[in-house]
């Protein structure tokens, strides 16, 4: 079984649709020990397969569209925050207190871009607001990694201690993730089969998205991935911040095309969120675990209120066991289990040549979403898809074969020829094109993205 049968196994895809696709294998695309071209190949391509497949419906083709899956613009996705030019300047990516540290015994890293991240960790390690990274070195380097992971944790920071994957392995959050699909879905309710407008075969691009509306409730970086596809391929995106918390400007400028951007304070604008919600056909949350249940919208509550939703939620270590509380992000998730110790050399701990965990979990899950929408179709009901970036990682670390897919094929020529430029409100972009490719899909997103918060909350 190929890794891109495996995902669009796990998604409840018809096995017979899987010849439509085709690769372009690239040598030196996302190297690394671990198989990361292959997890990053068969997302995407399942993701290409999900959405041609919907297309096929909507347009009442009797053949699903081919799709092409090419590792230089996979690998060219993946890394798409780093490719990213504002008006030719380069993006800021992790801030001087993310990265790792030595501990008395080990190691641990840090997540601080957020400036309400990086005054946690400071508070909980004993440290003035204007702390240095040598007085953080300095105070990190006298306490145990545990130790330091459980007090930033406990203070609302970010810090993950270094873990073997055989540490990992024995960890209770391990085995929670081990007992479940990498993508796991659910119905929700009884509603009846979605009725999909019909598509005009005859458009320039088939897009099979066109006149859904989805709620962006998300973060970085995998639930805008997922979101920022479904707008490539259609949908009417409204991404929906708190007021108080913006988000950072550069990764909102990477994930933003295609989507509109609005603040929203639910704990004193409800009835604007229910407008909205009224007429939604999907919501993506990429909060932790039970964040937002408070407002109302855990995945049945949502349902009660918009029966035949598709609820989409992506969580760093799952909704289930001691660590479904627990924030995190891609670069975490890598050091604790296990692969920050595999990718590493010489005692030293080392990372993916992108972050797969979030890009590939972002793909499966609009996967997810266009395969819910398909069923949905035919079947009716509300649907729950979630994923894991542990989860993801499992499926990275454990259960795909080395090997696998590794065939010779055409040099890796760099980045370039999947690279492109737009103007628009934020300026001169370049940036990465979608990797998700198939016949007659699109080439690009239909806008360029606007500053965070610039639109008004109402769908377009």
């Amino acid at each position: 079984m190929t890794d891109i049968s495996v995902a669009w196994t796990a998604l409840g895809g018809d096995p017979a649709l899987l010849p439509r696709v085709t690769t372009v294998e690239r040598p030196g695309a996302l190297e690394a020990r671990l198989p990361v071209r292959q997890l990053a190949r068969a997302c995407v391509g399942a993701c290409a397969l999900a959405a041609a497949e919907l297309g096929a419906r909507r347009t009442g083709r009797g053949e699903v569209p081919a799709v092409r899956v090419d590792d230089g613009a996979v690998a060219t996705a993946f890394h798409s925050e780093r490719h990213l030019l504002v008006d030719g300047r380069p993006p800021v990516t992790f801030a001087p207190l993310s990265r790792f540290w030595r501990t008395a015994d080990g190691w641990v890293r840090t997540h601080a871009n957020y400036p309400h991240h990086r005054s946690r960790l400071l508070t909980a390690l004993g440290l003035p607001e204007d702390a240095s990274a040598e007085e953080l070195a300095g105070r990190l380097a006298t306490r145990s990694a545990l130790d330091v992971e459980e007090s930033v944790y406990r203070a609302g920071g970010l810090a993950v201690a270094l873990r073997t994957p055989g540490a990992w392995a024995a960890h209770e959050q391990a085995a929670e993730l081990a007992a479940r699909p990498l993508v796991e879905r659910e119905r929700l309710d009884a509603a009846p089969a979605r009725v999909l407008p019909p598509l005009d075969p005859a458009t320039t691009a088939l897009l099979p998205a066109a006149g859904l509306r989805v709620l962006d409730l998300t973060r970085v970086l995998a639930g805008p991935v997922a979101t920022r596809t479904l707008a490539l391929l259609g949908a009417q995106v409204l991404r929906v911040d708190s007021p108080g918390l913006p988000e950072l400007p550069d990764q909102h400028a990477d994930t933003g095309f295609g989507k509109a951007s609005t603040t929203l304070d639910l704990s004193t604008d409800r009835d604007t969120f229910e407008a909205l919600l009224a007429t939604a056909d999907v919501v993506v949350t990429g909060y932790r675990p039970g964040a937002l249940d408070r407002f109302g919208l855990s995945p049945r509550a949502l349902a009660e209120r918009r029966p035949g939703l598709v609820v989409a939620q992506v969580s760093a270590w799952g909704a289930y066991g001691p660590w479904a509380g627990r924030r995190g992000f891609d670069s975490l998730v890598q050091v604790a289990t296990g692969i920050a110790a595999t990718e590493g050399t010489a005692g030293q701990p080392g990372t993916l040549p992108a972050q797969a965990l979030d890009h590939g979990s972002g793909y499966l899950l609009a996967a997810a979403v266009l395969r819910a929408l398909t069923e949905q179709s035919y079947d009716g009901g509300g649907r729950l898809v979630r994923l894991a970036l542990a989860r993801t990682a499992r499926w990275l670390t454990d259960e795909i074969r080395p090997g696998t897919g590794m065939t010779a094929g055409d040099p890796h020529p760099g980045p370039e020829a999947w690279l492109t430029e737009t103007d628009g409100p934020l300026g001169r972009l370049r940036h990465a094109l979608p990797p998700v490719s198939f016949t007659g899909g699109p080439a690009g997103w239909a806008q360029p993205p606007v500053p965070w918060g610039s639109d008004a909350a109402r769908w377009r």
